[in-house]
């Protein structure tokens, strides 16, 4: 995934052969934010003008623009692959979750 970061915020970048342009969407808001552009420079700039509007909206309403994560969330696998997951977290002699949390923490480093 190709992602810009602006001002602690993060957007997905892709290409959209309708418009022959990079569009990108602002992640982890309470609404939506995207825009466009045809160079990355210019597109950098859209971003940080939809994000300004964006934020001043917010500010206007008296709406928070980052949503809140609980730090929890539901992991659906397979009974096998659960059991599986249960051994090795007994054999190293950790929990689940902290086996899941590492696993996790590589792959968002990666």
């Amino acid at each position: 995934m190709n992602v810009m970061t602006d001002d602690g915020y993060n957007a997905k970048i892709e290409y959209d052969p309708e418009i022959d342009m990079l569009r990108g969407e602002i992640l982890g808001l309470t609404g939506g934010a995207d825009f466009h552009g045809k160079t990355p420079m210019k597109l950098r700039a859209e971003f940080k003008k939809s994000l300004a509007v964006f934020l001043e909206v917010c500010k206007e309403k008296g709406i928070e623009p980052r949503r809140n994560y609980s730090g929890k969330f539901n992991l659906r696998i397979p009974p096998e692959r659960h059991e599986k997951l249960a051994i090795a977290a007994q054999a190293e002699g950790k929990s689940i979750n902290t086996l899941a949390q590492v696993a996790l923490a590589k792959a968002l480093a990666a």
